[in-house]
């Protein structure tokens, strides 16, 4: 006859054994372009306590690298660099290798690198005009083509694309931003197409402003007036957004595919 202690040590080495077999299914490399910005920094950090391989990419030289990654150690996450510049393809090809050869193939993508160079289009310079383009929709291209082909003949993979409110709606000053987060979506639905019977989803997810260094640097009256347009009446946490694209890329979201998910607090509903 089964004792209880007995009953309880079985079921103690059964939950065991079920946690490290949940772990090899669902701990995956992911990488996230622009990891170590403020909504990067948010993301590397919810898919690293998911228990996922992230590499967090950056460009080279980066001065706070060192600095990101000792105190994202420290705080137990399985984390790495990668240095590129994303605005270029074989410097792209370049970094997915090392990153394939060192950590292993990535699974998950997150695309987050992203600029501004805000200004009315009739004083818009060339060079404010393609750095957005190429920073925010090209990298887009140049980062995703290293990964594509894989994640088919694996038969799995997630990408999520990260665009803006304002590729939704529009903002005065930012033909620039808001053209490139618009072409992102459509970068998403097409290559969903194209991958959806590989195992291959790819979504993109428009936040409304976030609480980053990025915007607390814009002049405080500025911020109050963008504050007071939101229905929910704050910004956005890095976490929220974390979390919403956390689920994008797990397998329980593997019926959504080709997807624009607002995120905006209610500053724009479509």
């Amino acid at each position: 006859m089964t004792t209880q202690a007995e009953l309880a040590e079985r079921t103690s080495d059964a939950v065991e054994d079920w946690a490290g077999e949940a772990k090899r299914v669902t701990s995956r490399v992911a990488f996230i372009s622009g990891g170590m910005g403020g909504i990067g920094t948010a993301v590397c950090k919810r898919l690293a306590a998911a228990g996922h391989k992230v590499v967090a990419g950056c460009l080279p030289g980066y001065d706070k690298k060192d600095e990101w990654l000792h105190t994202m150690r420290e705080r137990g996450h399985q984390v790495w660099a990668a240095e590129s510049n994303v605005e270029d393809f074989a410097s792209c090809a370049d970094m997915f290798y090392r990153v394939s050869a060192t950590v292993g193939p990535v699974e998950i993508l997150v695309n987050a690198a992203g600029i501004t160079r805000d200004g009315v289009f009739k004083r818009m310079s060339p060079s404010d005009w393609y750095s957005v383009i190429n920073t925010n929709l090209n990298s887009v291209f140049n980062v995703t083509r290293q990964v594509i082909e894989a994640m088919t003949d694996r038969g799995w993979g997630r990408i999520v694309n990260i665009s803006s409110v304002n590729a939704l709606k529009g903002q005065f000053g930012q033909t620039n931003y808001s053209a490139a987060k618009a072409g992102m979506h459509g970068f998403t639905k097409a290559l969903a197409q194209e991958v959806v019977k590989k195992g291959v989803t790819v979504n993109t997810i428009s936040p409304g402003y976030v609480e980053t260094a990025m915007v607390r640097a814009i002049r405080p009256e500025i911020l109050k007036a963008i504050v007071e347009q939101i229905p929910m009446g704050r910004l956005a946490q890095p976490d929220e957004i974390a979390t919403l694209i956390a689920y994008l890329v797990s397998e329980e979201a593997s019926y959504i595919t080709g997807a624009n998910i607002a995120i905006n607090g209610g500053m724009y509903m479509s």
